[in-house]
């Protein structure tokens, strides 16, 4: 019969992909982890992980343990707290997964909030393009998220927080010679598709929002290059290599320096929604609760006192 210690340790391997890394984060011997799966997988008669050239990888019957094995854990986390009086003052590790745009803005502010309002949490940010951080929620590896579409998932919960202006831009040679109104000018949605951009590739969320909303104003994008990286994209486009749409406040700095040069889009403004997600699925423990609370608060406050430029609060906030 599997234990819960034997599910913490199967929980580790299958996060961290590894038994060398698991061994480090649980200060377990290598070996002796080797021997609770063999155990494990002895008890259930399947195999659970299989090694490859990438790690470790679960089967079939290993993702399907895992998922119980997170619901289980999850359970006995929140119990744990309920019972020793957490709600006063919450401990324990919450994961938030954040898109690289917004782990800009608010992850050190939060991280301070957090250590100053309750320091028996381990607050863990995990930062990557929003799709990324997406499956990282559904996968259950997060216990927050902050992103940029709802999750059409019955185990997700959202809440619509916040509209990031998305903005046209290019670098100042490029910007000169295209005819295009000053920088600084609106213009409409059809001149900003008509551009030849340099975007995140189709199965990012803003590329998709960015087609929709183009094939609703009759145009195309026409994409120069992909590029799963804003840092990358902003370096191509201040190369001359074309024009991209991102948020505004991600060029901030790149306009300030003289490096890129943007249009804001009008007719009416192109914006992207910000959510903030948990998992439904599993109980909330107190310490998920405080972080989800100060996050929002954080982010509310961000946009009401001007510090984050170019967003508005949800009217369905």
């Amino acid at each position: 019969m599997l234990d819960l210690r034997q599910l913490r340790y199967f929980t580790t391997i299958a996060d961290q992909r590894s038994f060398t890394r698991a061994a480090e984060v649980l200060n377990v011997a290598q070996p002796a982890l080797s021997l609770h799966v063999r155990h494990m997988e002895a008890d259930l008669g399947v195999a659970l992980l299989v090694r490859s050239s990438r790690g470790v990888e679960l089967t079939e019957s290993g993702m399907i343990l895992l998922r119980h094995a997170r619901a289980i854990l999850g359970q006995l986390a929140a119990a744990e707290e309920e019972i020793r009086g957490q709600a006063a003052d919450p401990a324990g590790e919450v994961r938030l997964g954040l898109p690289a745009t917004i782990c800009e803005v608010i992850a050190v502010p939060l991280i301070r909030e957090v250590h100053q309002r309750h320091p028996k949490i381990r607050l863990r940010l995990a930062e990557a393009m929003s799709g990324y951080v997406q499956d990282w929620l559904r996968e259950g590896r997060l216990d927050l998220a902050i992103l940029y579409n709802d999750i059409a998932d019955t185990r997700i919960a959202s809440r619509t927080l916040l509209q990031e202006e998305l903005v046209l831009f290019a670098s100042p040679t490029l910007a000169a010679g295209t005819g295009l109104p000053p920088p600084g000018t609106p213009i409409a949605r059809s001149l900003a598709f008509d551009m030849p951009l340099i975007l995140p590739a189709e199965s990012h969320s803003l590329r998709r929002l960015l087609a929709d909303q183009a094939l609703a104003a009759g145009r195309s994008l026409t994409t120069v290059f992909d590029v799963d990286s804003y840092t990358n994209i902003k370096a191509l486009v201040a190369q001359d290599l074309g024009f991209s749409i991102l948020p505004r406040r991600a060029i901030g700095a790149a306009v300030d320096q003289g490096q890129l040069v943007f249009w804001p889009v009008s007719d009416p403004p192109l914006m992207r929604t910000i959510h903030l997600s948990t998992r439904k699925d599993r109980p909330q423990t107190n310490a998920v609760a405080a972080v989800e609370r100060l996050t929002h608060g954080l982010l509310t406050s961000l946009v009401t006192s001007g510090a984050w430029v170019g967003t508005r609060l949800s009217a369905q906030d």
